[in-house]
């Protein structure tokens, strides 16, 4: 059996907003020359946070690490509805928002804590007849898409300046928080979507223990090297 090198393995990412998680895989991947580099859950441009990026026979983990439960922070605003459900689609609708309170906002977060069936938005990599929908999304094309079984274990706003909620939600995988932010708004009639989002915690790795992805890429092979979680380290995570 081959040895495993320093580079089998993963290093923690705090994604700046902007990049697509594809563009910090191909950025490491051209920095270091690593031929194999992966992700373990994708995160929308806008968002930021943790980011697992696998490296060489680290990369055999990725589906592993991938259904690993999450955690986010974020906030919500309320009275504006957009067609991808967060602050980089299109305006759909705006309207008044009522009265609400911090106690108001978590008895209604706690009614989607459980098991339930999300509808994921248009505007996402899922396919349908293998063409992504968010490029049907930018054709303004909407097709039926099938609900999908996900688990919130807690969401509650920890803050309210009318029209943003502040808030932390933690999740199965496949969970699309900006499907949450708009369900919340359609159930409030005001609609809403996904302010900001950031990714604290990805099953047992935190974003505490993460560095910034421009301080990665500054950094020279050996000490990439240094920050690696080596393979078994990973395997038993």
């Amino acid at each position: 059996m081959q040895d495993f090198t320093a580079l089998d393995g993963a290093i923690l990412i705090d994604k700046p907003s902007g990049p697509t998680s594809h563009d910090v895989v191909d950025a490491i991947r051209r920095k270091f020359g690593i031929k194999k580099v992966g992700h373990c859950g994708t995160l929308d441009p806008n968002a930021t946070g943790l980011l697992i990026i696998v490296l060489g026979r680290g990369t055999k983990l990725s589906e592993k690490l991938m259904g690993d439960d999450k955690v986010y922070e974020g906030t919500i605003k309320f009275g504006e509805a957009t067609d991808s459900y967060d602050s980089d689609g299109e305006l759909t609708a705006s309207l008044p928002v009522p009265p609400l309170t911090l106690d108001q906002l978590n008895d209604e977060a706690a009614k989607f804590i459980g098991d339930q069936m999300q509808v994921p938005p248009m505007v996402s990599a899922i396919k349908k007849g293998g063409v992504p929908l968010y490029k049907l999304a930018r054709k303004g094309i909407e097709v039926e898409r099938e609900p999908r079984l996900v688990h919130i274990y807690n969401f509650r706003f920890t803050d309210y300046a009318e029209p943003i909620g502040t808030f932390k939600l933690a999740c199965t995988k496949g969970t699309y928080v900006r499907s949450v932010a708009h369900d919340l708004g359609q159930k409030l009639g005001c609609g809403a979507h996904l302010a900001t989002l950031r990714r604290s915690v990805s099953g047992k790795f935190d974003v505490a223990d993460a560095k910034p992805l421009d301080d990665v890429l500054n950094l020279s092979t050996a000490e990439l090297e240094k920050r690696v979680i080596p393979f078994l380290k990973l395997a038993a995570a």
